[in-house]
């Protein structure tokens, strides 16, 4: 899935929600200072339409991205405004989702991906596991959902823009023709056309799902009312 991430940052603005909507939201982060409890305020950075995506989803987020992708937590202004880009596009995904009562992942499902992260990076050991969540600041249970919704949201994908999907065999064959050196080299077990065919006829496939899913899913967020909170990101 990819990322604008050109948006332009407005601030100040409050006229996509209703004004007490707003107002009432603000009173809910502040009251626990009233009573004198040390609280970290969670700030509204982005609302999208009646939807808000606050500063913990985007500090989530970061450090469970850069968990799976076993790279160091930035928190930079940049990497929250790319963060906050991924969010939007998971607020508009999520609430098509929800309208069109697409099927979701299961626990036994979400099970093996836990099983197969632990298998690949920490020999199947449950300790090592913790013990790297815990030096990203993550919980088990925060895994388990960014792993659901990663589920999700590839069966969304296949449910809803694969009916869309077709790739003929004059298109798988003037592939191979004008890859035939690379996939020589990629597949070298691999001799004959026929047997190279379903490869290529699901790389085809697989771009033009994906290209039928980024054009949706830039026409959606273009439907979509979204103001940022400039203040939030620094």
């Amino acid at each position: 899935m990819r990322y604008a991430e050109n948006r332009r940052f407005v601030g100040g603005r409050q006229d996509c929600l209703p004004y007490l909507f707003v107002r009432l939201l603000a009173v809910l982060l502040v009251l626990p200072c009233l009573y004198g409890e040390s609280v970290v305020i969670d700030r509204i950075a982005v609302i999208v339409d009646k939807r808000v995506i606050k500063t913990s989803d985007i500090d989530r987020d970061l450090r469970v991205t850069a968990f799976l992708n076993r790279a160091t937590l930035d928190t930079s202004v940049e990497a929250k405004r790319k963060a906050a880009e991924r969010l939007i596009d998971q607020t508009v995904i999520r609430e098509e989702m929800e309208k069109g009562g697409y099927s979701k992942s299961t626990a036994s499902e979400v099970d093996g991906m836990v099983k197969k992260l632990l298998a690949e990076r920490f020999s199947g050991s449950g300790a090592r596991l913790q013990q790297e969540l815990a030096r990203y600041g993550l919980t088990e249970a925060q895994l388990r959902l960014q792993l659901q919704w990663q589920l999700d949201v590839l069966a969304f994908i296949d449910q809803r823009f694969r009916p869309g999907v077709l790739v003929t065999d004059d298109q798988v064959k003037a592939y191979y023709d004008q890859h035939r050196v690379e996939l020589a080299r990629q597949f070298p077990q691999l001799k004959t056309y026929q047997a190279l065919e379903p490869k290529i006829r699901a790389s085809l496939e697989g771009e033009q799902l994906n290209k039928n899913f980024d054009t949706w899913l830039a026409a959606a967020r273009k439907r979509d009312r979204i103001v940022y909170r400039e203040g939030a990101f620094q």
